[in-house]
């Protein structure tokens, strides 16, 4: 696949030609399912915490006795039966996170990838040096690459403060390392925006996993 390089003013520059075997595969949903829910599960805190019968404050004392009252028996105040008890089964801190095989993980990013690839989802642009985060530069930017009301993911070659800081403000806008894409950035979007040194990067990290 052949796509066209732009540069900030959105005029063409230059095509490149993307590999195949990293945006032209055949899609696998389940890979892209596995992968975008390990993602959620990893970022789930799991600190989530209820008192129970044991944690709830309150005396060890028999509040009546066992036998003649009319009503069931119960030991202490700390009933979960009662107001201000304990409560049965509650939530305890947990870790949701799981592991997922490497080279699934990476057929699901080559599968999300293609995906845009099929869509026509992927603008090419030349990197971008700012001198100093500016929120007005970066919309110009956007705008001329007709990108300024959609949900663009730029993705960049290594960190990109001053990018990642001109574009923070602006709404269903994101800016990532290619080292930090992860296939849910990838699916949240309708737009991936690489620079064209990034190409590169994703193309040789893929490929040299994928065997």
């Amino acid at each position: 696949m052949e796509l066209s390089v732009y540069n900030i003013e959105g005029k063409e520059t230059k095509k490149v030609k993307l590999d195949d075997s990293v945006f032209g595969i055949e899609p696998n949903d389940h890979a892209i399912y596995m992968d975008v829910k390990q993602y959620g599960a990893n970022n789930r805190q799991g600190t989530h915490k209820a008192k129970e019968r044991s944690d709830v404050k309150g005396s060890g004392r028999k509040i009546k006795k066992q036998k003649g009252t009319g009503t069931a028996r119960a030991g202490d105040i700390k009933n979960p039966l009662f107001r201000g008890g304990g409560r049965v089964f509650g939530p305890r801190p947990k870790d949701y996170s799981f592991k997922l095989n490497k080279k699934l993980k990476q057929l699901a990013r080559k599968s999300a990838l293609s995906y845009r690839a099929k869509e026509n989802q992927i603008t090419i642009i030349e990197d971008v040096k700012m001198d100093a985060p500016k929120t007005s530069k970066y919309m110009e930017m956007m705008s001329a690459l007709k990108l300024a009301d959609q949900k663009p993911l730029v993705i960049t070659n290594g960190t990109d403060k001053t990018l990642s800081l001109s574009s923070r403000n602006v709404k269903k806008h994101k800016v990532v390392s290619v080292n930090e894409l992860s296939t849910y950035d990838i699916m949240n979007c309708n737009r991936l925006v690489i620079s064209e040194s990034a190409i590169e990067v994703i193309e040789n990290t893929l490929k040299t996993t994928s065997k």
